[in-house]
């Protein structure tokens, strides 16, 4: 049949299933614009590129492509446990290595996290899913299909709306969105693991049959920055509902994007796909280099090719896996297991007969959603008066937010005081350690005690910073036991404090010299060594009075 149509009818064919993802009606709607630089740092402060033959700038245009792996004791249509480290093989039913006679069985907790994300993210969630199944071959998918949803999602048109920090100093918050066309239940495939050495590949079937949610992004994006923090805020919103731990890492959340390039107001470009990028970081420095290099391409007068890639996190440069020259017939077809998904809008809703404990009613799961990333940032903000960054910084970190709503709670400083000291104090020490905030050694309770006692005058900042350290190193000991033990509360003798800046002055005519010429500035210095004689015991706004007083 096909050496009987004509090649320019069968390319056009070809061209429109090519581009399915990116409809022509939503050309101009789509892309976010922006100036495309040779520098991929960030595409907001990128210089202008401009091709020879025409004064308009070439513009990155980029879609996201997301599987989701669903929070889950088993996997999507079988009782399979799911475990990241289970050894290879021991986690594998009948169903999942496709045994003759097995029939899947749908997991309703995969169902009820596909609608809660998608309420989530401002979806409208069909009332009537359907599942089909997707034939092709890989080693690791025993049954030579994967079943999916392809005609009628669970999901669909979506939007997500994420915020970065710009401007000069990164401290002015950008919001953007995101269009999401659809979330798609699907389960996933097995691991092939490569043995060069003996040139074999091993099968590991652990993961094979694991539900996924696959969440389709419109091309709204410009470049690497936008991306990632599209992704960073998706990740947050799936652990928030605790339908997705989205460990990167562990491929919990797999990220592949579709970059072009083109000129504003004309058609997409061809688009290519890097496979597999799984850190947000890397999403940012493929999805660059990649508008980069068509870029480039095209200005030497070369033609883009429709592929896929993959990123190479060494060299930083996404390199070719496969054309699509010939796309891929998956002969989809219903999945004849499997019926429609019902699930129902309320409980009034239900027919009679039916369990409402059985069914997914899609207003009780929305009654139970939690309060999203976005919202918290903006509360904190508005109850604590702390800047944007910091509500960034707090949301980021998984159980932040509850360590530093527990110490404002325990004390009487000022929230402002405390952000210091949570993300700059606690998490630095966090991040040597590479500790989560539940594995701290210091709880909420001891870091407000500290602050009670420095708000107090028990003891100065530094002493504070210094008592933190051994809180830290020896766990379990509160602050006050540290002050203690090592004598660290302040000097309260005021004779002994003014005997030792009476010292400090006279043993440094040089710096008393400058002041007195007017180099106020110089007073820190002597300040400094007085703190350093004490231990940093001093009550610094005594030492800086008798200073005052000495050099005047």
């Amino acid at each position: 049949m096909a050496a009987s149509v004509a090649p320019g009818v069968l390319l056009h064919n070809i061209n429109k299933q090519i581009w399915i993802l990116y409809p022509k009606a939503s050309f101009h709607r789509c892309a976010a614009v922006r100036r495309i630089g040779t520098s991929a740092s960030r595409c907001k402060s990128q210089p202008q590129l401009k091709r020879k033959s025409s004064p308009q700038e070439l513009v990155g245009v980029v879609g996201l492509e997301i599987h989701a792996q669903i929070h889950s004791n088993t996997k999507l249509f079988s009782g399979s446990q799911v475990g990241f480290l289970a050894p290879p093989n021991s986690l594998v039913s009948f169903l999942d290595a496709s045994l003759p006679g097995t029939l899947p069985v749908l997991n309703r907790r995969c169902v009820e996290a596909a609608v809660m994300t998608g309420l989530a993210l401002n979806c409208t969630i069909n009332n009537k899913s359907l599942f089909d199944r997707k034939h092709y071959f890989y080693a690791d998918l025993p049954a030579g299909y994967q079943i999916t949803q392809q005609r009628q999602p669970i999901a669909v048109n979506g939007m997500l709306t994420y915020s970065h920090l710009g401007g000069k100093k990164r401290n002015q918050v950008v919001n953007k969105t995101v269009q999401i066309k659809q979330i798609q239940l699907e389960q996933d495939s097995g691991k092939s693991l490569h043995d060069d050495q003996r040139s074999q590949t091993l099968i590991d079937l652990n993961r094979a049959g694991v539900g996924l949610m696959e969440l389709v992004m419109e091309p709204d994006m410009s470049c690497g920055e936008e991306a990632a923090a599209a992704v960073r805020e998706l990740q947050l919103i799936l652990q928030a509902l605790g339908t997705c731990q989205g460990n990167m890492s562990e491929g919990q959340l797999r990220v592949d994007a579709n970059v072009s390039v083109h000129m504003p107001g004309e058609p997409l470009g061809i688009r290519t796909e890097v496979k597999n990028i799984n850190s947000a970081r890397y999403l940012a420095r493929a999805i660059d280099y990649e508008i980069q290099r068509q870029i480039g391409v095209l200005q030497r007068g070369g033609t883009v090719q429709n592929e896929t890639r993959a990123f190479d996190s060494k060299s930083g440069q996404t390199i070719p896996m496969r054309d699509k020259e010939g796309l891929q017939d998956y002969r989809f077809m219903p999945e004849p297991n499997l019926p429609p998904l019902i699930v129902y809008k309320d409980n009034a809703s239900l027919p009679t007969g039916v369990d409402a404990c059985q069914a997914v009613v899609v207003e009780r799961i929305r009654e139970g959603l939690p309060e999203l990333p976005s919202v918290t940032r903006d509360r904190l903000v508005q109850t604590y008066a702390i800047l944007p960054e910091h509500s960034f910084t707090l949301v980021n970190e998984d159980g932040l937010v509850e360590y530093f709503e527990a110490v404002v709670r325990e004390t009487k400083r000022e929230p402002r005081n405390v952000i210091g000291w949570v993300t700059n104090e606690l998490l630095s020490l966090l991040k040597q350690k590479d500790q989560s905030v539940s594995q701290s050694p210091v709880s909420p309770s001891a870091l407000a005690e500290l602050l009670e006692l420095q708000e107090t005058g028990h003891i100065s900042s530094s002493v504070a910073k210094q008592v933190f350290q051994e809180m830290w190193r020896s766990s379990g000991k509160t602050a006050l036991q540290v002050i203690q033990e090592q004598d660290l509360g302040l000097v309260s003798d005021t004779k002994e404090i003014h005997n030792i800046c009476q010292r400090v002055v006279d043993s440094h005519p040089d710096l008393v010299r400058a002041i007195r010429n007017g180099n106020k500035k110089v007073l820190n210095k002597l300040m400094g060594l007085v703190q350093k004689e004490t231990k940093g015991r001093a009550d610094p706004v005594v030492v800086r009075a008798l200073l005052e007083e000495k050099t005047s």
